[in-house]
């Protein structure tokens, strides 16, 4: 029977084909980023109230790290790395930059190699879907650093459904919402699920013979604090209101990452597509004008010290989860120290090709597939005062904070993470050798830049 007699019958018993897979060996990659999430806001790392089933689902279909950590404390410097392959400071971002009216804000340097510009020219498409924050001068924007088509916002933050950028005090200020270069003004949509569709609309834009890039930038659940009813409703109204508010946006997100993976399932795309998923960040207790003059206790660091803009763990210990159905092996784990960095070498060896010779980063391959329980020797971090430098179980920080806006205390700890990854105790007194050559190599380190 011929397979044009065939279709016939099958559309006459109600059944379909299924859809063709795509024709490229190489993969197609989504980075998935979140804002201020602690690691205690999605369920598979045991936060207790959290309701993410597509991202522990997500989680079960691959690697779920438990040792993976942003580059920095805060958002513009950690979103710099997890783009660029380096440090920030050797991206040219070590602090968060400015919301600025004019649009004129330096941020990423010209000519900078990203994941997006280095997968372009291997023939991928490429698209930048949410919060940018990584410049908004034109060099510095998406559509000059690799990115085809970009629809989002530059600032650090906007009003969920008015889309403008506002003061700590809560003065509207400016619009700031864009598709290429032309400004979006459109009727009131929340943030989140207006992001989660214009990234369904990009895959649906998709070919069979041409992988994509799709790098998607929740803005949320970073302040202000909006959530529809329905997502609210999940919860129980006696929840503390913050962790209410922070949760039902995290579900939001969760919403949005299930209705991806459908769609990639459904085009046939899902068994050699990359997904890798992390938060710029800890979550937060900045005190804000609406918290009522109280700190935010919204989300969840779990049981690890410091919060957003704290080199404890609290502050750049995230959620990471990575899968790729067609070569990662289901339900791992791994306690890999790894950062943000090693997202970008990565994923060009994967596509086929050699990460630039000035990354920082480090090729995670021999984890994810070997189960080695290490690739990196020395790693750093530098934030606001404070300095830090790990090997193994152990972080020595110079300089240290409990959190954004909180007091530097001067002075070392020195953290051992498989006895006490809480950091409530300080090791130097007890392991001063271990301090002593720790601090002479966090000292000796020179960023490149």
């Amino acid at each position: 029977m011929l397979r044009r007699d065939f279709l016939p019958i099958l559309a006459g018993a109600g059944l379909s084909l299924p859809a063709p897979a795509q024709t490229t060996a190489r993969p197609n990659f989504i980075v998935i980023c979140t804002d201020d999430q602690g690691i205690g806001d999605v369920g598979c790392y045991g936060g207790p109230e959290a309701k993410t089933p597509h991202l522990d689902r997500l989680a079960a279909s691959g690697v779920r790290f438990t040792n993976w950590h942003a580059n920095s404390p805060v958002c513009s410097p950690s979103r710099a790395s997890l783009l660029t392959g380096k440090y920030p400071q050797n991206a040219g971002i070590p602090q968060i930059l400015f919301s600025h009216p004019e649009f004129n804000v330096a941020g990423l340097k010209k000519g900078e190699k990203t994941l997006a510009s280095e997968l372009k020219k291997l023939g991928y498409r490429t698209a930048a879907i949410g919060k940018w924050h990584l410049g908004s001068k034109p060099e510095s924007g998406p559509l000059a650093q690799g990115f085809d088509e970009w629809f989002g916002f530059y600032s650090g933050w906007i009003d969920y459904y008015s889309h403008r950028y506002y003061t700590l005090g809560g003065q509207p200020v400016f619009h700031d919402l864009w598709r290429n270069e032309q400004e979006v003004f459109e009727e009131p949509a929340y943030q989140t699920e207006m992001l989660a569709r214009e990234a369904k609309n990009f895959l649906s834009r998709q070919s069979s013979t041409r992988p994509f890039f799709l790098y998607l930038a929740f803005g949320a659940p970073h302040y202000p604090m909006m959530a529809p009813k329905k997502y609210l409703d999940r919860f129980p109204a006696s929840m503390d209101r913050d962790r209410r508010m922070h949760l039902a946006m995290v579900s939001a997100i969760d919403d949005a990452i299930g209705d991806l993976v459908q769609q990639l399932q459904s085009r046939g795309w899902h068994q050699n597509t990359v997904i890798f998923f992390q938060s710029d960040n800890g979550a937060t207790r900045e005190e804000r004008a609406d918290h009522r003059g109280r700190p935010y206790q919204g989300g969840s660091n779990l049981h690890y010290r410091g919060y957003k803009g704290s080199l404890f763990e609290g502050g750049i210990r995230v959620p990471g989860i990575l899968s790729w159905p067609a070569k990662i092996k289901p339900k791992q784990t791994s306690d890999a120290t790894l950062l943000a960095m090693d997202i970008l070498p990565t994923f060009l060896k994967w596509a086929g090709a050699t990460p630039p010779e000035d990354v920082d980063g480090v090729d995670i391959s021999p984890v994810v597939f070997e189960g080695k329980a290490s690739v990196h020797e020395d790693v750093f971090w530098e934030y606001d005062g404070q300095r830090a430098i790990r090997n193994g179980p152990w972080k020595l920080m110079e300089g240290y904070r409990e959190g954004l806006g909180l007091k530097l205390q001067p002075g070392f700890w020195l953290s051992n993470l498989e006895e006490d990854p809480s950091e409530k105790k300080d090791y130097a007194l007890q392991r001063p050798e271990v301090a002593r050559e720790l601090l002479a190599r966090l000292r000796k380190h020179r960023w490149k830049s």
